[in-house]
């Protein structure tokens, strides 16, 4: 499967913004789907994800509240709303996908196999 991330941007703290990432070249609902983040200096992190159907999300502590994982099967696309940007948001947003039946806490800690490349989010004070 093949992943094309978008909708990063430069934003003031408060704003939102809504990251898309559209899965081609396989069957979109046979991957649970997880968004990843790497800020300038420090290691990728897990921010959330959700399962095959949709019916289960995760998220890390630190964007629960303030982001929202959603998936459109129809559509083979992954959404990551975020709201009330904080400038700690500021990283490169990657999404993932990988052929895993898991659900809940478990897709935080899976290794997923295919990774699109990076969209920018940055949030100035």
């Amino acid at each position: 499967v093949q992943l094309q991330a978008s909708g990063g941007g430069l934003v003031q703290a408060g704003d939102s913004l809504r990251l898309s990432c559209a899965a081609s070249g396989s069957t979109f609902s046979r991957y649970a789907m997880g968004w990843f983040r790497r800020a300038p200096g420090k290691e990728r992190e897990f921010v959330a994800a959700v399962s095959r159907s949709g019916g289960s999300t995760v998220y890390r502590d630190s964007v629960k509240g303030r982001f929202t994982i959603s998936r459109d099967n129809a559509k083979n696309t992954v959404y990551l709303q975020m709201n009330s940007l904080k400038p700690e948001d500021t990283a490169v947003y990657y999404c993932a996908a990988d052929p895993t039946t898991h659900s809940g806490g478990s897709l935080a800690r899976i290794i997923y196999d295919y990774w699109g490349q990076g969209t920018q989010v940055t949030v100035s004070s």
